[in-house]
């Protein structure tokens, strides 16, 4: 796709696409969004839409339909087996991602649970790139581990490096042979790393990859919710493939994977998931497991009207004018918070624009989370609901010791074609106004800590009074002004 230039000089995103259908939004005041953290125990996961501005919490099942989507959900064949819905989806996954073989689930980390359930056993070990919370939940609660196996230049948060989701592959080989073969199951790579700040990987490093688990003979599985963002990014920064189509970028990745899932809530802005494969062995491997944990094998648990739509946005997953709304506007975000001094994770990613608290709350120790502190502060100065990715994103040991994140980041989701270059401006505005008073900001410790995945479900608490003096701070800049 070209670029599209404006005379004025100025660089920003245009989108290509126009609203038909909206929905209205409340700001609500800041004493009203004190209150509603308290009750919600500085979890953001635990706050009420009724309470929340722009809603960044994530891009998983709040992206925009498309007009199409909505009207092939109005086609669906609702019978129980059989679906002709189910066949429009089987033909859209073999298309779009070259896989003959398909198993719905209703959504990603279904899928997860399905093909770890089939693999992974007690001392199995799990090479990644990087983990995702719900991939190394599902591993360890079958008693496997991972092993996380990125280059060194993935954990420098500023850097110009295009694909710092890339895997070790000189890690990777000694993995397997200190390790042995036979205790991999298999090696997952995700597209794009989602803890890292949404950072993409290159087809090359998958290749390179492939060869090694073709060299030791084993399965290498591809996480694919990102995959047409990851694909965008190849695009843009790839030499091999800057003349290639979107559609033949993600088929040379999918090809070179065995079992490819995926959330569909990311990738096709839909609802639900899905496995597929070539392999009719590995297909057998996992299909008993769809009827036990999900549905029948044509529906998986899935609503047939979303499986329209579904198979729709898989196809518009091809299109550059759809996939490139997000990472331009991405892409904006991030540029307009460093150019203001903000830490941010460059260059920019998928997903979302990814911020730095590490650095932003240095003054709050890893142990009182400052993550989760920089994404309460966040929304109580401007009802922006972001997503703590660090330490309570992170699982306890198996001894109960707390583990701290390799990096500190509150994400802010932008899905795609929902927000208004005027609404992006907002954030970067209430994030420069955050970090120019961050020292205002302080720590959060646990009160209610459940044992898996405490981050959707946790409550905390301010260790001391900083959010009222947070408060007061906005009243006296702000005066009235929501």
């Amino acid at each position: 796709m070209q670029e599209i230039k404006f005379y004025n000089g100025e660089n920003i995103p245009l989108e290509l696409h126009k609203v038909r259908v909206v929905q209205k939004l409340h700001l609500v005041p800041i004493e009203r969004r004190l209150e509603a953290l308290y009750e919600g125990g500085f979890n953001t996961f635990r706050l009420s839409t009724k309470d929340v501005f722009l809603d960044m919490l994530t891009d998983s099942g709040t992206n925009a339909m498309s007009d199409n989507q909505m009207a092939a959900m109005m086609q669906a064949d609702d019978a129980y087996a059989g679906s002709q819905s189910f066949v429009r989806l089987q033909k859209a996954v073999e298309d779009v991602l070259g896989k003959k073989y398909l198993l719905p689930a209703h959504q990603g980390r279904a899928a997860e649970n399905i093909i770890t359930n089939a693999y992974v056993r007690k001392g199995s070990l799990i090479p990644m790139n990087y983990h995702f919370t719900t991939t190394m939940a599902h591993i360890t609660q079958y008693g496997g581990k991972i092993v996380e196996l990125l280059y060194d230049e993935a954990y420098k948060l500023n850097s110009d490096h295009p694909f710092k989701g890339n895997m070790n592959i000189e890690k990777l080989e000694e993995v397997i042979k200190v390790h042995g073969a036979k205790n991999i199951p298999f090696i997952r790579m995700e597209a794009s790393t989602n803890l890292i700040g949404g950072q993409p990987f290159s087809i090359q490093n998958l290749r390179d990859v492939r060869a090694i688990a073709d060299k030791y003979g084993i399965r290498l599985v591809l996480d694919a919710s990102l995959l047409g963002e990851n694909a965008y990014l190849v695009l843009k920064r790839e030499k091999e493939f800057q003349n290639s189509s979107l559609g033949e970028i993600i088929k040379t990745m999918t090809d070179t994977a065995d079992i490819v899932y995926f959330s569909a809530r990311k990738l096709s802005s839909s609802r639900g998931g899905g496995i597929c494969t070539n392999d009719i062995t590995i297909y057998r491997d996992l299909e008993a497991l769809v009827p036990l944990f999900e549905g029948f094998l044509t529906y998986g648990g899935i609503s047939v009207r979303e499986i329209e739509a579904m198979a729709v946005g898989l196809y518009e997953t091809l299109d550059e004018t759809v996939i490139c709304q997000s990472p331009s506007f991405i892409e904006y975000l991030v540029n307009a918070l460093d150019k203001n001094g903000v830490p941010v994770v460059k260059p920019a990613g998928v997903l979302g624009a990814h911020v730095n608290a590490m650095e932003i709350c240095s003054h709050i120790p890893q142990s009182q989370y400052p993550a989760g502190a920089l994404a309460a502060a966040l929304f109580l100065i401007s009802g922006v609901r972001g997503m703590e990715r660090g330490s309570v994103s992170n699982q306890r040991d198996e001894y109960g010791n707390e583990t701290y994140a390799d990096m500190e980041l509150v994400r802010l989701a932008i899905p795609r074609r929902v927000f208004t270059l005027s609404q992006i401006k907002y954030v970067e505005d209430r994030m420069t106004w955050l970090y120019n008073n961050r020292e205002l900001i302080g720590g959060l410790r646990f009160v209610y800590e459940p044992p898996v995945l405490r981050f959707f479900m946790g409550g905390l608490e301010p260790v001391n009074d900083w959010p009222e003096k947070l408060m007061a701070k906005f009243k006296e800049d702000f005066g009235e002004s929501l």
